[in-house]
């Protein structure tokens, strides 16, 4: 079940958006909704939804800022925007960026959120058979200890000791006192990770730890390393090593690392 963002500041639009659509029928699940961008963007970093449809005009942060900053933290939800017959200069740039569709409010119905949906839907299922949702290689998160730079070192001390926590980009800039664009592009420079993904490796880290010598149930585990939801932590888990948690537990034990037992 793929899951989806609602990010739009017109309440109404929100719910109709979310009414008219059978979701799970097409294979969708609607795990959250934001009002604007900037709350969108700590809930993206959180959870990681594999769509979001996205008004363009928005306050705080429109829905274009939206996707260029999630495409910086190399996050690969799919968008599909909302859009009024004024805003094609801001659609021209959101598929630019990489947006799948958009949809003129005036004009959308059932239908046409429908088709939009199975567009997606087929780029998704394209996009898992190919792998590219499984980062390409492994971040060692303990060669990182230092960096040479004094925030950034800060910031992956501050992740290691707090990775159990809820953490975002915003709690992480104002952790050095720094801008997030800028503590992104310069985490990455310095690590070769953007900071989301450096964050997840650390949680699946001690999640593997977990799973391997203790007998917590997974939904413990993931709940210990930072996932309050269940769905959430197996997909990361299998993202980063295209196993479940279940499916990891199970192959170590056929190799003879029997768990110790819980406590």
């Amino acid at each position: 079940m793929w899951t989806v963002l609602l990010v739009e500041d017109e309440v109404f639009v929100r719910e109709s958006v979310r009414r008219i659509v059978d979701w799970q029928s097409l294979g969708f699940n609607v795990i959250g909704e934001a009002g604007n961008g900037e709350e969108a963007l700590g809930f993206i970093e959180q959870h990681l939804p594999d769509l979001i449809i996205c008004d363009i005009l928005m306050p705080k942060m429109n829905g274009v800022e939206l996707l260029q900053r999630v495409r910086e933290l190399e996050i690969g939800s799919r968008f599909i925007m909302l859009s009024c017959l004024s805003d094609f200069d801001y659609v021209r740039k959101a598929l630019e960026y990489g947006a799948s569709n958009y949809i003129l409010k005036l004009s959308m119905n059932v239908q046409s959120l429908m088709d939009a949906l199975v567009k997606v839907e087929v780029e998704l299922s394209k996009q898992q058979a190919s792998g590219l949702s499984i980062p390409p290689s492994r971040i060692d998160t303990q060669q990182q200890a230092d960096t040479g730079h004094r925030e950034v070192d800060k910031l992956i001390s501050y992740m290691k000791e707090n990775f159990r926590s809820m953490i975002s980009l915003r709690m992480l800039a104002e952790h050095v006192s720094m801008d997030e664009k800028y503590i992104s592009t310069l985490f990455k420079k310095k690590t070769g990770s953007n900071v989301i993904q450096f964050l997840h490796q650390l949680r699946i880290d001690e999640a593997r730890r977990l799973l391997e010598q203790s007998n917590m149930t997974i939904s413990e585990i993931g709940t210990q390393v930072g996932y309050e939801n269940d769905n959430y932590f197996i997909k990361i888990f299998k993202r980063f090593t295209a196993l479940t948690p279940n499916g990891y537990r199970s192959r170590t034990r056929l190799r003879g690392e029997v768990p110790s037992v819980k406590g």
